[in-house]
């Protein structure tokens, strides 16, 4: 069997990674990415790394990468807390921590990383195949072969295309134009706290876990989170609760947006409100929770989907980039599998994608569950 050539649609962290595993198993590949360079636009805060994730990176990246990625990472206590407005306790949820891989051990499951760090060490040691300023607009098929087309009017072939071009991506709007993204009419902003020796004492002992839950009145949220020498906030409600439109949600700056947050923490612990008005500005960004709706299964080809393309979920769950990773690594494993055994392709892929919607879009479910809970975001219309 003709070693193919892979070309990657998007250079987040599931496209980076499975440019890693593809290369680490002698395939070829190339990553076309829309943005300008790495540092183009923000990648968001801090990452929770569960069993997946590390199972998925200690397979697709370079040992020395791998252990580059363990020293760097925070261990945080595994469990998510839960608190009411005036901070008191309202549960303790133990996460599993199953022993890791043999020689993985330096590396237990969830951890926190910055996200840019975590996207500089995927990046390292790929980036002769990773393009830049190469914004994907559709593609072709052609027999055996699929070209990727881009706004510049450039192309590039090969024998698979993987859409990994996130929540909208130009692959899934051609491969699965049925597909669809809701808006959970949840909204989120985040900010990013400095955790001055001053914060660490006061904060309560049990906040230096995974993740903290406050939940208010009428399903407002705070979520907290330590990482490094910062702690992740993240504010939340529904679009009409909140007050701001979303066209000017999206253009206030983050002075506006913390003086925002304080209006609904009105009567909240005052440790909340310290904490929210200990915002960096220049960090606080809104976010509109999208999640996509299930679809069936559909005929494989020589096109396919990974991560937020085909399965974007609400941060409710903590599980996006995790599935991202994971796919990254199965779908490594299937077309490794197939030039190995001398099976077709298609099948590979078919495998790969049976597997990847069942988990996929099972942790989508979960997590708009969650948001629904917390939040009281829209739960999953389908249809």
């Amino acid at each position: 069997m003709i070693n193919p050539h892979v070309i990657v649609i998007g250079a987040g962290l599931g496209g980076l990674c499975l440019a890693h595993g593809l290369r680490r198993a002698g395939i070829d590949v190339a990553v076309y990415e829309r943005d300008v360079d790495e540092s183009a636009r923000p990648q968001g805060h801090r990452l929770h790394i569960d069993a997946r994730g590390r199972k998925a990176l200690a397979a697709t990246l370079p040992e020395h990468l791998f252990s580059r990625l363990a020293a760097t990472i925070r261990r945080p206590a595994p469990r998510v807390n839960g608190f009411d407005h005036h901070l008191r306790a309202t549960g303790v949820f133990p996460l599993d921590d199953p022993t890791p891989e043999p020689g993985h051990a330096e590396m237990p499951a969830h951890t926190v990383i910055e996200r840019h760090v975590l996207r500089r060490i995927l990046l390292t040691g790929i980036e002769d195949v990773v393009h830049y300023g190469r914004r994907c607009v559709g593609y072709d098929t052609n027999g055996d072969g699929v070209t990727a087309r881009f706004d510049d009017g450039s192309t590039a072939t090969g024998s698979i295309l993987v859409g990994a071009d996130g929540i909208s991506s130009a692959i899934r709007a051609r491969r699965l134009p049925h597909a669809r993204v809701m808006d959970t009419r949840a909204r989120l902003i985040y900010g990013r706290v400095p955790l001055t020796p001053e914060l660490r004492r006061t904060l309560p002992p049990a906040m230096f876990s995974v993740f903290n839950s406050v939940l208010g009145p009428d399903r407002r949220f705070v979520g907290i989170a330590p990482v490094a020498d910062t702690l992740a906030v993240m504010f939340g409600c529904r679009r009409e609760r909140l007050g701001l439109p979303d066209h000017d949600l999206r253009a206030a700056p983050g002075h506006h947006l913390r003086d925002l947050v304080q209006e609904h923490l009105t009567g909240w612990h005052p440790l909340m409100t310290r904490i929210v008005d200990a915002w960096d500005p220049d960090s606080v960004h809104p976010v509109v929770v999208h999640t996509s709706v299930p679809v069936p299964p559909w005929k494989p080809s020589n096109v396919t989907l990974l991560g937020d393309a085909i399965h974007a979920m609400s941060p409710a769950a903590g599980a996006g980039a995790n599935m991202a990773l994971r796919d990254a690594s199965e779908l490594t494993s299937a077309l490794a599998a197939a030039l190995t055994h001398h099976r077709p392709l298609l099948d590979a892929i078919g495998d790969y994608e049976h597997a990847m919607t069942t988990e996929g879009f099972r942790m989508v479910r979960v997590s708009a569950a969650n948001a629904t809970r917390t939040l009281g975001a829209d739960p999953i219309q389908p249809g």
